[in-house]
């Protein structure tokens, strides 16, 4: 066959296939994933996480777009919100409905028993969500499996952080917004109580629901001297970290937080787990379930990566000398 001739064939046939793959793309079901996140779209730390789990899902073959349409919303740390947020998504409908934070956790499964519901970012998600939602970690049961952030165990490790980093302090604040921390705050108070008693220090529960309350929170705590704050895993922290951060700086006083986005924001030091990574992972729960997987056959799963974030220029603002041991440990020093 001459060559001319072969490729008139091969032409012809790719032509006369185009056509197929084309309607094969018209005939295939839009799916539609609900996120709805606790964070601002317009948050750096948001932004973030949608194209951390965007990425997740374009390696499995999901194009937002094409195959798939991502529907965010943003609750910011608002219960009355994020149950009309849930109600929204619910209503479109989705196939599929990413959780992100307790509070939103909570709306969401509150709403529905059917739409398949992939949390982010909880503690404990029997306790979080409330009896009946998750059997056990292992077979999850129901509509509702994830991803988990944080265990109690966590809070002790923040209190020994901020002794190490200034062995000076004897009393640490505790912030939280008792209406988004988990158990009203006392998921991370008990161990946080337990820590405190081996360290020789005292911690003050400092219970915040605004601005306002933040401001008053650290003019009371300040004045004794020989303090520090741990801010708690908890999306009202995060929302307002810019202003909890500010404070810190103002009164001097050495913080630990939860994120190593609170760190890159200014803040002292952080551990805990990173966000964006939770939901790069939760796209694999998407994916397993628009393919026909059941969410209560796939288990819960705990956090696999920690980061330990330091903030040099903030160290030195606040004339600490950050350990040797510490810097060595770090996953990340901002210098």
């Amino acid at each position: 066959m001459r060559r001319r001739e072969f490729i008139t064939l091969v032409g012809g046939a790719a032509a006369a296939a185009w056509p197929l793959i084309g309607r094969a793309q018209q005939n295939e079901r839009m799916r539609r994933i609900g996120v709805l996140m606790g964070l601002s779209g317009e948050d750096n730390e948001a932004q973030l996480q949608r194209a951390a789990l965007q990425d997740g899902l374009r390696e499995l073959g999901w194009i937002d777009g094409r195959n798939v349409a991502l529907e965010y919303r943003s609750a910011t740390g608002d219960s009355n919100r994020s149950r009309e947020l849930a109600r929204e998504l619910i209503a479109l409908p989705c196939d599929i409905i990413i959780g992100h934070t307790p509070l939103n956790g909570v709306a969401l499964v509150k709403e529905t028993r059917s739409i398949p519901i992939v949390f982010v970012s909880l503690g404990d998600p029997a306790d979080q969500l409330g009896p009946g939602y998750v059997a056990s970690f292992a077979r999850p049961g129901g509509n509702v499996t994830g991803f988990v952030n944080q265990e109690p165990s966590m809070a002790g490790k923040w209190l020994e952080l901020l002794k190490e980093i200034a062995p000076d302090i004897r009393r640490a604040a505790i912030i939280f917004n008792p209406g988004t921390a988990g158990g009203g705050g006392a998921y991370y108070l008990q161990p946080l109580e337990a820590a405190a008693k081996s360290l020789s220090m005292k911690i003050i529960p400092a219970a915040v629901h605004n601005d306002e309350e933040i401001e008053h929170a650290f003019d009371g705590f300040v004045h004794d001297g020989g303090g520090g704050l741990i801010a708690m895993s908890d999306i009202f922290t995060s929302v307002h970290r810019d202003r909890i951060i500010s404070l810190a700086a103002q009164y001097r006083l050495p913080a630990v937080y939860p994120f190593g986005f609170f760190v890159r924001s200014g803040g002292l030091i952080s551990y805990g787990v990173s966000v964006a990574d939770l939901f790069r992972r939760a796209a694999s729960y998407v994916d397993r379930i628009l393919r026909g997987e059941k969410p209560g056959d796939l288990p819960v799963q705990a956090p696999t990566k920690f980061e330990l974030v330091v903030n040099l220029r903030t160290a030195k603002a606040f004339d600490l000398t950050v350990p040797a041991t510490l810097l060595a440990r770090a996953d990340e020093v901002i210098e």
